[in-house]
């Protein structure tokens, strides 16, 4: 690529994150069979309304081959425990998703496919791996959509191609916050590239992370404005000439069985060998036909009509 094209702008979506909040937040739809379609409109419009906004030239949906890792497992065991529902020995756990979005989650993925959206998964990664492999590297512009707070360790504003940011929805699509390094200093007092360690330390109960006991968001902070990273915490807390103060450095001695593990768990994946060249957007779908189709078993007239006229530009 020369030096006067254009690289584009590549969005990433955390798919199950958005189609979860699409599925509680929208009200219910009945396709023609009584079926509710309500995550799959909403992911739709959510789609349209980024894309649009954005001006984004590429888009991938990022999917969880597999929300709960055996190798994260194996490492802290109850690594999302509590959203297990079934135990599979050859297979991903089940996660406990409400039955009335679970039947919708194969009907979204037939909808992309028609539509020729990209939707990449990776064996034995989530799509937090995924999200992180092609946002390393991109070459362009990049903005991740979730609601995941551990992918704020991938902002990075000064990316070769392009800089990294979050779109984060926690407070909802409509209302999401442009994450960029300036951001993340001001929200949590540390550097971007110290999310991952400070997130190790403060742990996080919807995942099932323990993080190290009596450290929170203030004293995580505050070790490593001092002290860099966990390694350098862990080796002030193991120096008595450090002048770590007693109570941080009995809970960092205290967990460190945890802290040798835990910020495997915490990084995303950025080297999986995925396929890139599928990203691009398309102007007409790759399916016509089968869009058609779709559309009408589903009743999903309004959001896609709504996508095409984005799509044609």
């Amino acid at each position: 690529m020369t030096g006067t094209e254009d690289p584009g702008r590549l969005l990433l979506l955390d798919s199950a994150s958005m189609y979860f909040r699409a599925f509680f937040g929208m009200p219910e739809y009945a396709a023609p069979d009584g079926t509710n379609v309500n995550a799959v409109r909403g992911m739709l419009d959510y789609i349209s309304r980024l894309t649009e906004q954005y001006r984004s030239t590429d888009l991938v949906c990022c999917w969880d081959d597999d929300w709960r890792p055996q190798w994260r497992v194996d490492l802290i065991p109850s690594y999302k425990a509590h959203r297990v529902v079934e135990e599979v020995a050859s297979a991903p756990d089940v996660e406990e998703v409400p039955d009335p979005l679970e039947v919708q989650v194969p009907i979204l993925r037939e909808v992309l496919e028609a539509f020729g959206i990209c939707v990449i998964g990776a064996p034995g990664y989530e799509a937090d791996d995924v999200i992180g492999t092609l946002a390393t590297g991109a070459g362009q512009p990049v903005d991740v959509v979730t609601g995941d707070r551990d992918l704020f360790q991938l902002v990075d504003d000064g990316a070769a191609g392009g800089a990294v940011r979050i779109l984060y929805i926690g407070k909802g699509v409509g209302r999401h916050e442009q994450v960029t390094e300036q951001w993340v200093r001001d929200k949590y007092a540390i550097e971007a590239g110290q999310y991952a360690d400070f997130a190790t330390m403060r742990g996080d109960a919807s995942d099932g992370l323990p993080g190290v006991a009596g450290v929170g968001e203030k004293t995580a902070a505050t070790l490593l404005q001092k002290y860099a990273d966990l390694d350098g915490i862990v080796a002030a807390a193991a120096d008595p000439g450090s002048g770590m103060a007693s109570g941080p450095r009995a809970k960092i001695n205290a967990a460190l069985d945890y802290l040798a593990v835990a910020p495997t768990v915490v990084a995303v994946a950025r080297d999986i060998d995925l396929d890139r060249s599928r990203t691009a957007l398309p102007s007409t779908p790759a399916d016509p036909e089968r869009l058609v189709a779709l559309v009408e078993q589903w009743g999903l007239e309004t959001p896609t009509n709504r996508l095409l006229g984005v799509l044609a530009g």
